[in-house]
C-alpha cells in the first residue's frame, strides 16, 4: 500500500523536529526513523496498529510518547497526525 503524509501530519513531524533538535539532535534523526520506519511498515501492515479514538482511525506508537493517527483509504493508508501523548487527542 502507499503511504501519504496528511499537511497535517507533515506540519507535526516539523514542530517534533523543531521541538527535540533544540534538545538532542542525534535523538531528532533516531525518532524521525523510527517515524519513516512506523509508516514503512504501514505500508506492508496496514492494520499494524490499534483502533483509533476517532471511528475509522486506527493508531500506532512508534516511539513511547508519539501516536501515529491514520485511517485506510482503499489502497493508501494516510497518515493523519503525530501527536505527542502528553497531548489530549483528539482535541474537542
Amino acid at each position: 500500500m502507499m503511504v501519504i503524509w496528511s499537511p497535517q501530519a507533515h506540519d507535526d513531524r516539523a514542530a517534533i523536529w523543531d521541538h527535540v533538535v533544540a534538545e538532542d539532535p542525534r535523538a531528532t534523526n533516531r525518532l524521525d526513523q523510527l517515524f519513516s520506519q512506523a509508516a514503512a511498515d504501514l505500508a506492508e501492515f496496514p492494520a499494524l496498529g490499534r483502533p483509533g479514538l476517532i471511528p475509522g482511525t486506527r493508531e500506532l506508537f512508534p516511539a513511547t510518547h508519539y501516536r501515529l493517527v491514520y485511517e485506510t483509504r482503499g489502497d493508501q493508508i494516510v497518515i493523519l497526525a503525530l501527536v505527542h501523548t502528553a497531548r489530549r487527542w483528539p482535541t474537542p
